[in-house]
């Protein structure tokens, strides 16, 4: 069952392969760079291996720990990164537990993470190449620590799944997880600054990282190095429980996982609540406005960009808050507010994908494509102007400065025009492999995702081709202090993106009514 199993993998990965060129191409560059890394990897460890038993366990030990936490980590923020044998899909197969636990956490080495993974930690052997005895123990302490972290990944998403026993659970707990990894440079650079003599404090971490299941087995080469038996036995226990507990949870979450309906509660809603539907006209681009605003609010694949976008600007005050003076950081934050008004109305680009199934209601209730185009906008609109003209108002009080404040209202207005025409364009000619309802905002589904990525680059730029004018005439506001360029850039802002959002509702609905059936297929074939 476990051959099969792996069989499996390989079998779906090479269909996916062949269905989609461009799935190929990616996985190609993928796998040259994943390549790359590991050659440098191995180089550096070749070159570490001239040093001291002492400084290789340091440093072998921080690396090996922050793998480890990468591997806990991303399961948490992207349930199921790799869902190519996805476990629910097996609930009608009577596969016993242990095979499928054994089958699954081997075809986490069939990938490059995974792949890259295992050849990197079992190449920590190169560091002890002048130790023949702690360079065969990095053999096998390598390959328990690749198991290791495709284990924790799996518990991790497993014991994700398990505890989103309620909807609102579910939704909530992958967007918050979201603002710590948002300010983790920040709290990076924070932490850096604070420690004063790295050079005392790395191998005090590395020691008590040591006896964690973080960096236990990774000291095992090391403390064999040093002819501590007893030390390495220890730890070598460590890292064993470590890897039995995580197994442990991740069969008790599955099996639970796996017999357990996924929750569909009443919404505690009173009856005859319209909520956005009392705002908008009663009109059919009212109708798919007020909806797209509630998915906005309620749907975590559209929330985690509401939580996103308005912290991004902080982050940027942060990162100049140590280089500039507080008209400058007054600055950053305004133009922050057009980056973050941006991301909320290029979000459409994807609204069909993202609908998946329930576009079919647009077609059947026969939503004409001006009105689908047009209130997806005004939904997008509400959320991105007030947000970036905020900052833009908050910025200049900061600064202590009006001056700017024109110029930055021009780009705000500015992007959001040209934003919201050119996706309603993207929207209606492409769509691209996204989320299901229900899953993580992260989650990465096989399909389409390097001509997704060619797809969203050519749109970033022809947002800022359309945005041209705007940004010539704001820098040279700033640039030279004459408030009438500023006042120019604001003028041209509310001209050019109106027309903008215009012609693209117009263009945007006629590709709509040309494509709708062919639109549906593309994004309920994959379910």
């Amino acid at each position: 069952m476990v051959a099969h199993l792996l069989r499996l993998k390989l079998a779906l990965l090479r269909n996916s392969l062949r269905r989609s060129p461009m799935q190929l191409i990616g996985l190609a560059i993928g796998a040259l760079y994943g390549l790359g890394v590991l050659g440098m990897v191995l180089v550096g460890l070749a070159v570490l291996g001239t040093q001291g038993p002492g400084t290789i366990g340091v440093v072998i030990v921080l690396a090996g720990s922050a793998l480890f936490l990468g591997w806990l980590i991303i399961p948490v923020v992207a349930a199921g990164l790799d869902m190519t044998l996805d476990p629910a899909r097996f609930i009608t197969y009577s596969v016993p537990m242990t095979s499928l636990l054994a089958g699954l956490a081997l075809s986490g080495f069939i990938g490059i993470p995974g792949a890259i993974t295992l050849l990197a930690s079992v190449g920590t052997a190169a560091a002890w190449w002048r130790q023949p005895v702690a360079a065969g123990a990095a053999v096998l302490c390598g390959a328990l620590a690749a198991l290791t972290c495709v284990v924790a990944s799996r518990a991790m998403t497993a014991a994700s799944a398990s505890l989103a026993s309620s909807r609102r659970f579910k939704d909530l707990s992958g967007v918050v997880l979201l603002v710590p990894l948002l300010f983790l440079g920040p709290i990076i650079a924070g932490v850096t600054a604070g420690v004063k003599d790295l050079q005392a404090y790395l191998p005090s971490l590395a020691n008590t990282l040591s006896w964690t299941p973080l960096g236990a087995v990774w000291a095992v080469p090391a403390e064999v190095a040093a002819d501590r038996w007893g030390l390495a036995g220890a730890k070598l226990a460590i890292a064993l429980a470590a890897t039995a507990a995580l197994a442990w949870m991740w069969k008790a979450c599955l099996a639970k996982a796996l017999v357990t309906p996924a929750y569909a509660g009443n919404s505690g809603r009173s009856a005859g609540n319209m909520g956005f539907f009392r705002l908008f006209p009663p009109t059919p681009a009212g109708a798919v406005a007020a909806r797209s605003l509630t998915y906005w609010l309620r749907d975590p694949r559209y929330s985690a960009g509401l939580v996103i976008a308005p912290l991004l600007p902080l982050v940027f005050v942060f990162a100049g808050s140590r280089t500039g003076g507080i008209g400058t950081l007054g600055l950053t934050l305004g133009l922050g507010g057009v980056l973050a008004a941006f991301l909320v109305v290029w979000s459409i680009s994807s609204d069909i994908s993202y609908d998946n199934t329930a576009f079919a209601l647009h077609l059947a209730a026969g939503v004409s494509g001006t009105a689908d185009r047009a209130g997806r906008a005004m939904a997008a609109a509400c959320l991105a102007l007030p947000l970036g003209l905020l900052y833009a108002v908050v910025g200049a009080g900061m600064a202590g400065t009006w001056a700017p404040l024109p110029a930055v209202l021009g780009l705000t207005v500015g992007v959001v025009g040209s934003g919201l025409g050119l996706a309603s364009v993207f929207s209606a000619r492409f769509t691209m492999n996204a989320p299901l309802p229900g899953d993580s905002p992260l989650k990465s589904k096989p399909g389409n995702n390097f001509s997704a990525m060619l797809i969203q680059m050519a749109g970033f730029a022809g947002v800022g081709v359309l945005l041209l004018p705007e940004i010539v005439l704001a820098v040279v506001a700033m640039a030279t202090r004459q408030p009438v360029f500023g006042w120019m850039s604001l003028a041209c802002g509310i001209v050019l993106g109106a027309v903008s959002v215009l012609a693209g509702i117009r263009i945007g609905a006629r590709i709509y009514d040309r494509r709708a059936p062919e639109l549906l297929l593309a994004v309920s074939a994959d379910r």
